[in-house]
């Protein structure tokens, strides 16, 4: 058994150089990333037919470290055009994600000067950190953590008028990630579980594995996410389930609820479960292991 505790990106397309800012969002007259919801609402106001401001109760958009709030536009001119409706997430007073829905991808499109590459169901102009799905009609601009957290697959549900948030989040792992489980088992329990999956082979550079299921759309406290599972030997032995920096605390707080406080702690990682749940903090995500592997871990990565 071999260490590969540093997992690769899989969408090659976001390993790309990213520019600073994002342009894409400026269509919507002149907002921009990180504009806070007093900025935007001044901006959207007067370009689109009803504002309106939902502030949630319970925080679990994953960038979002104290408060998340969504600015619901509908009828929105651009240019002679209209997109029908489009929402602003802020994090801390800060916008972070867009969505828009409704001709769309038509007017994104027209003003994009690059080539777009193709991932799964998503025409991406990488540059602008742009997402569209052409048979949905929905594009998606994103910042450097929301592509981390491939927030191009979440649907904001907002855009349902009788959307009401469930106020009960938990960290616990769920009960249908088994490890050790055989992966003709378990795929059609994976399917069942997301909204929907990919599978690739690895390319070596992961000695303990050789197939990876990307799983979108797994509801983990209170958010759906991408989950990455690791076979080796067609048994799973290493998931990965994304997360991001301002949930960090959240998180830590639900794992030590579950499991007990962590039984090692570094700049890096903290480690619960007898080594087979970790929380690593320079790329936010939850890593979980077998007990064997995470064991050979403890030995061979963390020298304990």
């Amino acid at each position: 058994m071999k260490i590969a505790i540093n997992k690769l990106f899989i969408i090659t397309i976001l390993l790309l150089p990213l520019t600073t800012f994002s342009q894409a969002e400026t269509i919507f007259n002149g907002v921009t990333l990180e504009n806070t919801s007093k900025e935007v609402i001044q901006k959207m106001s007067s370009i689109s037919a009803t504002v309106n401001i939902v502030t949630p109760s319970v925080v679990r958009f994953p960038l979002a470290k104290n408060t998340e709030s969504h600015l619901i536009c509908t009828n929105i001119s651009i240019e002679n055009k209209t997109i029908e409706k489009a929402i602003f997430t802020f994090v801390d007073d800060k916008l972070s994600h867009i969505e828009a829905r409704g001709n769309a991808v038509k007017i994104f499109e027209s003003k994009q000067k690059d080539t777009a590459r193709t991932y799964l169901d998503y025409k991406v102009y990488i540059k602008n950190k742009l997402f569209l799905n052409e048979k949905k009609d929905v594009a998606w601009i994103l910042n450097e953590e929301g592509m981390h957290l491939n927030l191009f697959t979440w649907e904001n549900p907002y855009f349902k008028s009788s959307y009401k948030p469930n106020l009960e989040v938990s960290g616990k792992i769920p009960d249908f990630i088994t490890m050790g489980a055989n992966i003709n088992t378990l795929k059609p329990i994976l399917e069942a579980n997301s909204a929907f999956t990919n599978t690739e082979e690895l390319d070596g550079t992961d000695p303990n594995a050789q197939v990876q299921i990307n799983c979108f759309g797994v509801n983990y406290f209170g958010f759906p996410r991408k989950i990455e599972a690791r076979f080796g030997d067609n048994k799973l032995n290493t998931v990965w389930i994304l997360t991001a920096k301002g949930e960090e605390d959240r998180i830590r707080q639900e794992l030590i609820k579950h499991y007990g406080k962590p039984i090692f702690v570094n700049d890096t990682w903290e480690i619960f479960d007898n080594w087979k749940i970790g929380l690593r903090k320079d790329k936010p995500e939850i890593l979980l292991l077998t007990q064997e592997l995470g064991l050979f871990y403890k030995k061979e990565f963390f020298k304990q």
